[in-house]
């Protein structure tokens, strides 16, 4: 009978089982407090009950005593805090070797998409003992990605990205919710994440892939015209792309930010919004013009020509020549989009 109500999900990620522990922790210090105050009331309640003819007397403070109520909680608080924080930062800090998926959420669904190209609604196939790197945003409103059994919940947001990780840990079919209500339909934005055995998802992976996202990307980049200004093999009105993602940038303003997934977003959707020192802003907004989903495979794809080597990079830049809408072929400097 107890094994059709567990107390909790089925631990099924290296995450749950510190998530629980420290969840356990919590719940066993509030016990033990809550039960120690009722202990106290009952027995002041007893011993110093009204009784006719008994004056009440006034009991002076002591100073062991409230150093000892005060430090034991404080004790107590600060080893919530440092094993709280340290599963948090582990939780928030991707493996720099994960396998990356893009996640689009949009009422009343989700839509994923793995670096290698395959494409899923509703459904993630992942392999056991591989970290998997989240990389989501938002069409709509606000969402959160809710896996119980693998204890991780991350909102998804409009306008930037999000990311969480895990490592599966079980084969299996495990629940996906959206957590944070998001219109009428909320209830019903669900999913799977489908955990298979490596030989197992390589095979799935193989059965129709459209080729990797960054060649998707890459496309898409010269569709636009963007090579005529970012170009890998000589100085363009553009900052070159090659390596720049994950390095420190120089902005006309003076500040430096590191070229992430969000900044590189930024930049394609507000050019404006952070000018790269040295270069005019004469690169034109794509808001509107693109999608979440060309979005997320231009950001692929500059991530690809960053990872590259320089000779790879310049025979991508050659064999990437314009071949649609060319937005930026204007003169002078432009920003890293």
């Amino acid at each position: 009978m107890l094994n059709n109500f567990p107390l909790w999900p089925e631990q099924a990620s290296t995450t749950a089982p510190h998530v629980d522990a420290l969840y356990i922790f919590l719940l066993i210090v509030t016990g033990m407090m809550t039960l120690l105050i009722f202990i106290c009331l009952l027995y002041f309640a007893a011993r110093f009950r009204y009784r006719p003819g008994v004056r009440a007397e006034q009991i002076e403070g002591s100073t062991p005593l409230e150093i000892t109520w005060s430090t034991i909680p404080f004790v107590v608080f600060m080893v919530i805090f440092a094993w709280g924080a340290v599963v948090y930062f582990k939780e928030r800090t991707p493996p720099d070797d994960s396998t990356e998926v893009y996640v689009v959420a949009k009422q009343w669904m989700w839509k994923l998409e793995h670096a290698e190209g395959q494409r899923e609604i509703n459904e993630l196939h992942v392999p056991v003992g591989r970290d998997v790197k989240l990389i989501m945003t938002s069409q709509d409103v606000i969402h959160s990605f809710y896996i119980p059994a693998f204890r991780i919940k991350q909102d998804v947001l409009p306008g930037r990205y999000t990311v969480e990780w895990f490592r599966a840990t079980k084969p299996g079919t495990y629940h996906l919710f959206c957590a944070e209500y998001c219109g009428t339909q909320h209830s019903g934005m669900v999913g799977d994440i489908v955990v298979m055995e490596p030989a197992q998802y390589e095979a799935w992976m193989n059965g129709g892939s459209t080729g990797p996202l960054s060649a998707t990307g890459e496309k898409i980049f010269a569709e636009l015209g963007c090579s005529t200004c970012h170009r890998t093999d000589t100085q363009g009105r553009g900052p070159n792309l090659q390596g720049v993602f994950g390095k420190p940038v120089q902005l006309e303003d003076g500040r430096t930010v590191t070229a992430d997934e969000n900044y590189v977003r930024e930049c394609i959707l507000d050019p404006g919004a952070k000018r790269v020192k040295g270069f005019q802003p004469i690169m034109p907004t794509f808001q509107g013009l693109v999608s979440e989903e060309q979005v997320n495979a231009l950001v692929a794809y500059i991530k690809s020509i960053s990872a590259a080597k320089p000779g790879d990079a310049a025979k991508t830049s050659a064999s990437a020549a314009p071949s649609g809408i060319q937005k930026n072929a204007e003169p002078n400097g432009s920003q890293v989009q």
